[in-house]
């Protein structure tokens, strides 16, 4: 696992260890980011149920300015600070340990609004567009945010979410990958 592009390209990413995780594949990275546009000018990412943050990562090095990654296991805590020192991009990142839906409700308190969100929660966890609901309630999406639900190939999120539409969906063996896409009249 390595990061694919930009400023860190070619520097390994480290694996959670353990049987726990599920780290996206450079395949998948690759083509979720040629899905999305492959350079960013700026703007907020947020890595949701982080792992090793590698796609986080893969977003900072190629132009977001800030990420935030959360994951509620310690193991991937320690593995995401790690990945992020070893890439040279700690200095632009805050880390947190804790569950998903205390996590944005911690993080709209701070006011925090992303341009860009990665949901890759683990595939018996089913509940992306109710996450999703809540971050729109709590004004947490950006107008143009993209976000990229990575998921279990069976399930199937719908084509809207509140004010989400789905702009592409891809299958990758027993991955699929949804994107929405956000636009309200607020920048």
């Amino acid at each position: 696992m390595r990061v694919v592009s930009g400023i860190a390209r070619g520097r390994p990413l480290k694996s959670v260890p353990g049987m726990g995780t599920r780290p996206t594949t450079d395949k998948v990275k690759e083509a979720i980011f040629s899905m999305i546009g492959p350079y960013f000018s700026g703007g907020v990412v947020l890595d949701l149920f982080a792992g090793t943050g590698a796609l986080g990562i893969e977003a900072l090095s190629r132009g977001m300015d800030t990420g935030f990654f959360v994951d509620q296991e310690y193991k991937s805590i320690e593995t995401i600070r790690a990945n992020l020192r070893a890439t040279g991009l700690a200095d632009r990142a805050e880390v947190y340990r804790n569950d998903a839906f205390r996590a944005i409700k911690t993080m709209a308190k701070r006011g925090l609004r992303f341009d860009l969100v990665f949901l890759d929660p683990p595939y018996k966890i089913k509940t992306m567009d109710a996450l999703l609901l809540t971050m729109q309630e709590l004004s947490m999406i950006r107008s143009g945010c993209v976000i990229v639900i990575e998921h279990d190939a069976r399930h199937h999120y719908p084509e809207v979410i509140g004010g989400l539409s789905l702009a592409k969906r891809g299958k990758y063996g027993d991955t699929a990958v949804s994107i929405y896409q956000f636009w309200s009249g607020d920048q």
